[in-house]
């Protein structure tokens, strides 16, 4: 294989995993919770997320996500990305890829003794053709999730499976715990710890990190953010920031 026809094969995958981890992101984590939005309520993100390296950047710009309470304990999900990829001394693309769509569903309650539990899947479907951001293939992701919290102290996590089809693609697994704490009504801090395996025939697996969490400046207006890097294999630097409205 051609360093060029390698260099396009990696910046695909890397993209691949970029798009699908928005499908599982907990804001601004990629490890999810399974708390659904409180029945009747809404939640609105405007946000970007996105991937460095040396030479190549990719992520969105920006996407809008909105999710409902639509019965008690479940919670119906879009997100609408507008994504972007930038290649050093080739220039940047946008583009419109896939609608990804959703439904949280929380099955045991938390007690003081017991985790809240639920499943949270996921479909990305591809809405405009387009090479760059889209292969054309719908793809499904089942997570489950659990979370128990100790008055200022929360932590979840949990694994989902991603099938994954298109050429040279594969099914592939993630797993991720996160632990934050609210240090005050307007600070909230934490981070994540996540592993993911091959997405694609030529990819790798991957652990790495995350830092981050919210700044409240009411009851309904939050600034949610995070930074973080890869442990091994591909060296990344990952960022998410954005704006979330409760109502």
């Amino acid at each position: 294989m051609s360093f060029k026809k390698w260099r396009f094969s990696l910046l695909i995958s890397l993209f691949v995993l970029l798009i699908t981890t928005l499908g599982y992101a907990g804001p601004p984590f990629n490890t999810d919770d399974p708390e659904p939005v409180n029945f009747k309520h809404w939640e609105y993100y405007i946000a970007s997320i996105n991937t460095f390296q040396r030479n190549e950047w990719m992520g969105t710009a920006p996407h809008v996500e909105v999710n409902y309470g639509l019965v008690p304990n479940v919670q119906v999900h879009l997100l609408l990305p507008m994504n972007y990829s930038y290649i050093r001394h080739e220039g940047t693309n946008f583009g419109y890829g896939y609608t990804e769509l959703g439904m949280k569903y929380r099955f045991v309650q938390e007690s003081d003794d017991r985790p809240q539990i639920g499943v949270f899947p996921i479909v990305e479907v591809p809405t405009v053709k387009n090479q760059e951001f889209s292969n054309g293939r719908t793809q499904v992701y089942i997570p489950l999730w659990i979370q128990k919290s100790w008055r200022k102290l929360t932590t979840y996590g949990g694994v989902g499976y991603w099938i994954n089809p298109g050429d040279g693609n594969k099914n592939w697994l993630f797993a991720g715990w996160e632990v934050q704490y609210d240090f005050s009504p307007t600070i909230t801090l934490g981070g994540e710890l996540y592993y993911h395996t091959a997405n694609t025939v030529i990819g790798q697996s991957s652990t790495a990190f995350n830092v981050g969490g919210s700044i409240n400046f009411s009851s309904t207006t939050h600034f949610i953010f995070s930074v973080g890097h890869s442990l091994d294999n591909d060296s990344f630097t990952s960022s998410y920031v954005g704006l979330l409205w409760t109502i």
